[in-house]
C-alpha cells in the first residue's frame, strides 16, 4: 500500500487501535479521513497526525454523515463500536444500534459510494465458550453476550453485502489487543492497561475469576499490519481471519509480568468472574498466515515492556 492520494476513510479513527492505524496510513501518503463520536476516543490519540487529516466528529448512526464521509474512498477501516462486553450485557439494546445497525449503515454507505473494500473490526468473542483450543475460524460461533452476537451479525451482513452488491469485505477477528494509549480509567478496559496502571501506582490489582483463564494478547502495532494486509491481499475478499499470537497466558501470570516491570510486590485481589468472560481463548492464525501473510512481529515480553515504558511516563 504505498500508493499516494487514495482517499480513505477510518470509522472509530480516535480510538486506540484506530488512532494506530490512521497514523500508519499517514506515514504510507493516504488521504485519511476519520469520524469519531469521541466517546471513548480522544483527540489527543491523534495529536501527531491531526493536522494531516480530516476530522469528523460524528456518529456512525447518521447515514447521511456516513455517505458524505465515504465518498471518493477506496477502501473503509470499521473500528467504531462500543467494544466493552460488560457495556453490551448492560444496554443491549443500545449497543445494538451502534454496533449492528451502524455497521449496517456503513456497509450501505460503501455500497452507495461503491468503495473497493471494507476492512470490519471483529472480535474472538463470537468464539464463545467452546472450549477447544485454539480457536479456528472455520469452528462454529458460540457467542455469549450482546457483544458477540453483534460482531457475529457484522460479519454475516459483510459476506451478504459481498453476495448481493460486490462489496469488498474483509472481517479480522481481533483477539486481546494491547498497547500504549489503551485507556485504563474504566473497569471495562483491557486488562493489560488497567494492569499497567495499577503496576505503575503500586496498587493492588483486581482480577475477576481465579486468574487461570487464559488469553492470547496481540500488540496493536500487528493488528495494525494485519489491517493494511487485509486491504491489499486481493484474495482476502469475502474471508474472516484470526488476529492473534496463537500463544495464551493466564490473567495471574500476566499480573506477575507486569508487575516484575514495574518492581511491585502487589498482590492481586480476586473477586468473582463478570458476566459474559470466556474461560480459554487463543488464536489458530495459520489461515491468516497463509492467505494475508501475517505473522505476529512482537513478543508479549517485549509488547509489555514497551507499553509500560508509555504508561509510566505518563504516570
Amino acid at each position: 500500500m504505498t500508493e499516494k492520494a487514495i482517499k480513505i476513510l477510518v470509522t472509530g479513527g480516535a480510538g486506540f487501535i484506530g488512532a494506530h492505524l490512521v497514523e500508519a496510513l499517514v506515514a504510507n501518503n493516504f488521504q485519511v479521513t476519520v469520524v469519531d463520536n469521541l466517546s471513548s476516543g480522544k483527540l489527543s490519540n491523534l495529536e501527531k497526525v491531526l493536522s494531516r487529516i480530516s476530522f469528523i466528529e460524528g456518529d456512525i448512526r447518521e447515514q447521511k454523515l456516513l455517505e458524505e464521509a465515504a465518498r471518493d474512498c477506496r477502501f473503509i477501516f470499521h473500528l467504531a463500536a462500543v467494544v466493552s462486553v460488560t457495556k453490551t450485557v448492560e444496554n443491549p439494546l443500545g449497543s445494538s444500534l451502534v454496533n449492528e445497525l451502524g455497521t449496517l449503515g456503513l456497509l450501505e454507505a460503501a455500497r452507495y459510494n461503491k468503495v473497493h473494500r471494507v476492512i470490519l473490526s471483529s472480535s474472538s468473542a463470537v468464539y464463545g465458550d467452546d472450549p477447544r483450543i485454539p480457536k479456528k475460524e472455520s469452528m462454529p460461533p458460540c457467542p455469549k453476550s450482546p457483544y458477540a452476537v453483534q460482531k457475529l451479525v457484522n460479519e454475516h451482513y459483510a459476506e451478504l453485502y459481498g453476495e448481493l452488491f460486490g462489496v469488498e469485505t474483509v472481517c479480522l477477528r481481533y483477539f486481546n489487543v494491547y498497547g500504549p494509549r489503551q485507556d485504563p480509567s474504566s473497569p471495562y478496559s483491557g486488562v493489560i492497561s488497567i494492569f499497567m496502571k495499577q503496576a505503575a501506582l503500586n496498587q493492588q490489582p483486581v482480577i475477576y475469576g481465579d486468574g487461570k483463564q487464559t488469553r492470547d494478547f496481540v500488540y496493536v502495532e500487528d493488528v495494525v499490519r494485519a489491517n493494511m494486509l487485509a486491504a491489499q491481499v486481493p484474495n482476502a475478499a469475502g474471508k474472516v481471519f484470526n488476529i492473534g499470537t496463537g500463544q495464551m497466558i493466564n490473567i495471574s501470570k500476566l499480573w506477575n509480568m507486569v508487575a516484575k516491570l514495574a518492581g511491585t510486590t502487589a498482590e492481586p485481589e480476586y473477586a468473582p468472574e463478570r458476566s459474559g468472560d470466556i474461560r480459554q481463548s487463543v488464536a489458530d492464525i495459520e489461515k491468516s498466515n497463509r492467505i494475508l501473510g501475517f505473522r505476529p512481529r512482537v513478543e508479549l515480553k517485549t509488547g509489555l515492556a514497551s507499553t509500560y515504558q508509555w504508561y509510566r511516563e505518563r504516570l
